[in-house]
Formats: structure tokens, C-alpha cells, sequence
């Protein structure tokens, strides 16, 4: 199924998540000026009736908000919020707002309409480069984001925008995020052939892992 018609075309994505419930994913890529997050509604992808059926959106909200590229979008483990991350050097934490009826999308020039309304409830701003990953905790009490600026940052996402703490470390920028299935420990992976596993209880580093790496030099 394509969903070309209702995104710039041309236009790269480079980060797609699907909602815990299943009934909707979101993307993030380039948009004209702007990064863009898209979220979609997933029934005409798993129907083919509700692909033809007019009736049905397929577009359910678009966001122009970020400044550049949206490296990443993921959704909170409750599929209450959506964080976005992008080469603006911020993450964006959006959650869905009170149904007004359909809107024109911000600064489109056509008729897109959003048959959701999302807003950004708040912007989180530590980084000095480009975000590359955000990864939620489980039970959603920490945000965890990653840049080129080679650093991890720890976000208290119960008390948003307050930080926890900043991982440094890597040589490299950092590409991605990952959480055990309890919340003891969160893996990155780097520019400098390393993936490091830090501890969530004092947050210092538990192991640095070069070998397997190293060895493809």
C-alpha cells in the first residue's frame, strides 16, 4: 500500500513505530523546510477494503513543528505520547488533544486535513547536535535520547522537562538506544565501534563492549 499522496514527495523517511495498541504508526523524515511526523491509520494496511473505502483516512495527523529532519519517532510503552527526535538538536514529546473536528495541516498549501489533533506538550533541549534515537523506559518513567554530540541524555518523563542525567562516554556519535525488559540497564551503540550497557541505579557504566567491533576494522 503506498501512502505517498498524503507526504512530500520525494521527501526521505527514515523512522517508522507502531502504536502499542496496533491501530495507528507514525513516521518521521523531511519535510519541505521542516522535519515532519506523520501518523497514520493502520485499518487500510491491514485491509484492503478499508484502502479503497474513501471514507476511511489514512492520514490521521501531521506535525510540521520540528526544524529539520525527524531522525526518529517512537511511542510511550501506555501509547499515550509519541517523542520525535531531529537534526534541530531537540525532542519533541507530542500527546493527543481533545477532538475539534478536522484541521488544515500547519503550513500545507493543500487540503490536508487532521482527523486527530496532537500537540507538543513540551520540547526537550540538552543536546548540541543532531538527535539520532529516543527510546522509552519501561512503565515509561525514564526518556532516553542520543545524538551526534556523542551523548546520552536521561529524561525524568514523569516530570518532563526535567533531566535525570547526561551519559558521556562514547568518542563517536551515538546512533541508538535500547532498555532491558525490566529497566535496569540501557544499551548504546556508537560512531566508535562500542556498545556500552550503563546501570539505571547509579547510572554509571556496567560494561564496554569493543571486541566484535573492533575486529571488522
Amino acid at each position: 500500500m503506498c501512502f505517498q499522496g498524503n507526504t512530500v514527495k520525494g521527501k526521505p523517511i527514515f523512522s517508522v513505530d507502531i502504536h502499542p495498541e496496533g491501530t495507528k504508526f507514525a513516521t518521521g523524515g523531511q519535510g519541505e523546510d521542516s522535519g515532519k511526523v506523520v501518523i497514520w491509520n493502520m485499518s487500510p494496511v491491514l485491509r484492503e477494503e478499508d484502502e479503497k473505502n474513501e471514507n476511511i483516512p489514512k492520514m490521521l495527523c501531521q506535525m510540521d513543528n520540528h526544524l529539520a529532519c525527524v531522525n526518529c519517532v517512537r511511542w510511550s510503552n501506555n501509547g499515550v505520547y509519541l517523542a520525535s527526535g531531529g537534526d534541530d538538536k531537540l525532542v519533541m514529546v507530542w500527546k493527543r488533544a481533545a477532538y475539534i473536528g478536522p484541521s488544515t495541516v500547519f503550513g500545507s498549501s493543500s487540503k490536508l486535513a487532521n482527523v486527530e489533533q496532537w500537540r507538543c506538550v513540551t520540547i526537550l533541549r540538552n543536546h548540541t547536535g543532531d538527535v539520532m534515537d529516543v527510546a522509552w523506559s519501561p512503565h515509561d518513567v525514564w526518556l532516553a535520547s542520543c545524538s551526534v554530540d556523542n551523548t546520552i541524555v536521561i529524561w525524568n518523563a514523569r516530570k518532563f522537562p526535567e533531566m535525570v542525567t547526561a551519559l558521556k562516554g562514547h568518542t563517536g556519535l551515538v546512533k541508538g538506544l535500547t532498555w532491558d525488559p525490566v529497566g535496569k540497564y540501557i544499551a548504546s551503540q556508537a560512531d566508535d565501534h562500542s556498545l556500552k550497557v550503563w546501570r539505571t541505579m547509579d547510572w554509571q557504566l556496567e560494561t564496554n563492549i569493543t571486541k566484535p567491533f573492533n575486529a571488522s576494522l
